[in-house]
């Protein structure tokens, strides 16, 4: 494939696997049978009298021709070996046997010249990218199906499982709004805001660090992929070398040397990102593959210690604990793994005692040798601090991770712990130098779940959200939503730039039609905003008027109780439909647990949430609560919550909607299940309650404060309540008209146990 885009962009002295115009063999083995070597590819002289005998009939191949062809591809990898060790040499991992059948109708050879055309070559080195996601996707698969089935992620599932190539209007966003925001504080007259499609400016004078010049930028991506955010940062820092006065020819490998650097845990992907950088480079300066100048791309390898290997380290070093697991684990931890003080020193000193041994031939020292320098290359590519740390991070729930990384993260990222793309979040501060930035697409998850608020809060208070894209799911071509956001590591007084952009806003080249939309709104927030909503959700569409609401009204748990129910621990065993049972064991109406064991019934309603309906019904299951539960409370499994509310009336709503939320009446006789949360007050508040959290306005805040259609306790409690004493009446007798027009709805079906007869009757 690498083979195929240098001939495609005119970068081969004679294409080594295309062949030209109007014939079919590679057009350096059909100058071979025409006497003719490229002295470009500085062929040896065995080469040329072996490739001649077999091409003459004389070396007694079965396949001559594809012999010759073999002898030929081999010293053409020889020959960029030296520019591009990593990939063509015989120690990268790509040098293996030769494909056989390379010449034949349908070989790989001929699909990957006809697949990678020329068309997609010339105009970006992005076609790599979408092969590597085509190379490992039956692995993703296998892996994805294993999750299904309880298997945990270890090293050989963590890079197949996360690898996800981004668009490329997303990776523009991300380094226009951090590099090219840093070039442009630095430089207001420049004009490479003019080149900068997806960038926003800041709405005022923003802190920023200052750079000198685009030689001190300092650029990194902790988990490259195949490049793609290193190629797009290599083209801006290409605009600003040359407003420098720069010759074009130079760049390139100024920018390689002094600008970027990429981590890896998986080396088949830091190859793809080497080579397009390198082609980048060779694009810009024709000279480029004979500097000797190579990407600044590193893949973090394991370096795991034997017991025998661990009686031959100092007992101080040995006690590196958290360094000695990590090396071990670096194909899990990767680019999260942080170097104590003193990691460095520690390793070279352990390295200068075992020298003299190593050196004198014992085998087992020059082994730990090798392992300690491993070591040491993998704690030296996190020296420094970045003006921009760019990336599309992992994304891992830890359900997933095995019990070592589950472990590992959860001491280290506390607040993060829950999916491997936040812990990318909170680590991009400790890599990104004071006042510089962080930018990252990630799940939508840490901008409004409970378990991130903490996070949040430390985001708001310490750091600042300067630009975000919200985009719902399949604009990054997976099913979820997402956001791309460019954080300050510093607090900045100026309001954050908020748009969003949905899948029918895409063009046919899934990009944007217009960016930033005007018909999704575009939004300058501050954090004080979102510090006024209960939980901190980044709720960057939220009004003034919304916001103020929170201020102003009183919460909704001061006015009722917000409460989870019983989770029975086997739903099959104890729940059943009502006309599933003995109609003379079971009791629609108790008012207290009391009567409930005193009518000497077995089933009860329970409340179990259920389809979207509002005002009353849903009333479909019961449960086995004979004798206040005996059977449940028996069972090891259950969790029984808030047994004084079982039977009072209440308002309920489905913990988890597929729409929006809706607001139910329940009157007495009700157990309440974990999903079938409910509210308890008394019966005027209810109403009052009821009324307000059907309303349009309560439906907006639902969907800010719970944007996942998972609707908790925790968020129900904080709705805030504006009562208004001379309308409440009014308005608790419209409550009464609508339960009571929903409730006749309800039992106008044979569906409910209440069914008298069909309305039509």
């Amino acid at each position: 494939c690498a083979l195929r885009f240098m001939d495609a962009n005119g970068y081969a002295p004679a294409p080594a696997v295309t062949p030209r115009e109007g014939t079919t063999l590679p057009a350096v083995l059909a100058d071979a049978q025409a006497g003719l070597f490229d002295p470009g590819y500085g062929f040896t002289p065995d080469v040329r009298a072996r490739v001649s005998a077999l091409l003459a009939g004389q070396a007694g191949a079965a396949n001559a021709t594809e012999a010759a062809y073999a002898e030929l591809l081999r010293a053409v990898c020889d020959h960029y070996a030296d520019a591009m060790p990593f990939l063509f040499s015989e120690d990268a991992a790509s040098w293996l046997l030769m494909p056989q059948s390379l010449l034949a109708e349908g070989s790989i050879l001929r699909r990957v010249t006809d697949e990678m055309d020329k068309e997609s070559c010339k105009s970006s080195v992005e076609v790599l990218g979408w092969l590597y996601q085509h190379y490992i996707a039956e692995r993703k698969d296998e892996v994805f199906a294993g999750f299904k089935k309880g298997k945990k992620a270890g090293p050989a599932e963590i890079g197949p499982a996360t690898q996800l190539f981004t668009p490329e209007w997303i990776v523009r966003y991300l380094c226009e709004n951090s590099l090219g925001r840093l070039w442009m504080l630095n430089n207001p007259g420049s004009s490479l805001a003019d080149s900068m499609d997806y960038y926003i400016a800041p709405d005022g004078d923003e802190p920023h660090v200052e750079v000198a010049s685009a030689s001190d930028i300092r650029v990194l991506d902790p988990a490259c992929g195949s490049g793609h955010i290193l190629v797009y940062a290599f083209d801006l820092l290409f605009a600003m070398y040359e407003e420098e006065g720069w010759l074009p020819e130079d760049i390139p490998a100024m920018i390689l040397q002094n600008n970027l650097r990429g981590l890896e845990i998986s080396g088949r992907a830091a190859e793809i990102a080497e080579f397009a950088l390198m082609m980048k480079a060779r694009g810009r300066d024709p000279r480029f593959l004979e500097r000797g100048v190579v990407p600044d791309v590193r893949v973090l390898e394991v370096a795991e210690l034997d017991d025998a290997e661990r009686a031959m380290l100092s007992d101080a070093f040995l006690e590196r604990m958290d360094l000695l697991g990590a090396m071990a684990h670096m194909s899990e931890v990767g680019s999260l793994f942080q170097p104590a003080e003193g990691d460095a020193d520690a390793i070279r000193s352990e390295l200068a005692r075992l020298a003299p041994s190593a050196e004198s031939g014992d085998a087992f020292a020059a082994a730990l040798a090798t392992k300690l320098r491993t070591m040491l290359a993998n704690v030296e590519a996190f020296t420094g601090t970045y003006h921009c740390v760019i990336a599309n991070p992992p994304y891992m729930g830890s359900s997933n991770m095995n019990k070592w990384l589950s472990g590992w993260v959860g001491k280290r990222y506390p607040d993060t712990k829950r999916d491997l793309c936040t812990c990318f979040i909170e680590h991009g501060f400790n890599l990104a130098r004071s006042m510089g930035y962080s930018a990252m697409v990630t799940m939508e998850s840490w901008m409004f779940l409970g378990s991130y608020e903490h996070m949040r809060k430390r985001i708001l208070d310490e750091r600042s959200i300067v630009s975000l894209v919200y985009m719902n799911h399949m604009v990054m071509r997976i099913a979820f939503n997402t956001s791309a956001t460019v954080f300050m590591n510093g607090k900045s007084e100026l309001a954050g730039a908020y748009t969003r952009v949905e899948y029918k806003d895409l063009d046919e080249n899934e990009k944007p039609i217009a960016f930033p939309s005007d018909a999704k709104g575009f939004y300058r927030r501050s954090a004080d905003s979102f510090k006024s909503i209960p939980g901190t959700p980044i709720a960057y569409w939220a009004s003034d008027a919304l916001v103020r609401d929170f201020e102003i009204a009183t919460p909704l748990a001061d006015i009722g109780q917000p409460k989870q129910g019983l989770a029975t621990g086997e739903n099959a065993r104890f729940v059943r439909q009502w006309w599933e049972v003995d109609q003379r064991k079971s009791k629609y109406d108790c008012s207290s647990i009391e009567e409930s064991v005193s009518c000497e019934c077995k089933w009860f309603p329970y409340n179990k949430g259920g389809d979207f309906r509002k005002w009353y019904g849903n009333n479909d299951c019961v449960i086995n609560w004979e004798n206040d539960g005996e059977a449940i409370r028996d069972f090891n499994g259950s969790v029984i919550r808030n047994p004084s509310q079982y039977f009072d009336k209440s308002i309920t709503w489905s913990k988890i909607s597929s729409g929006s939320i809706a607001f139910r009446y329940k009157p007495h006789g009700h157990v309440f299940d974990v999903a079938g949360t409910s509210v308890f007050a008394k019966e005027s508040q209810l109403k009052y309650l009821q009324a307000a959290c059907n309303s349009s306005v309560l439906h907006v805040i639902a969907s800010m404060l719970s944007p996942t259609l998972n609707f908790e306790v925790g968020q129900i409690a904080t709705y805030p309540i504006i009562k208004s004493e001379k309308c409440e009446g009014f308005i608790c007798s419209i409550v009464d008209s609508l339960r009571q027009s929903s409730q006749s709805d309800w039992d106008s079906f044979e569906t409910s146990w209440d069914f008298k007869r069909h309305p039509l009757m």
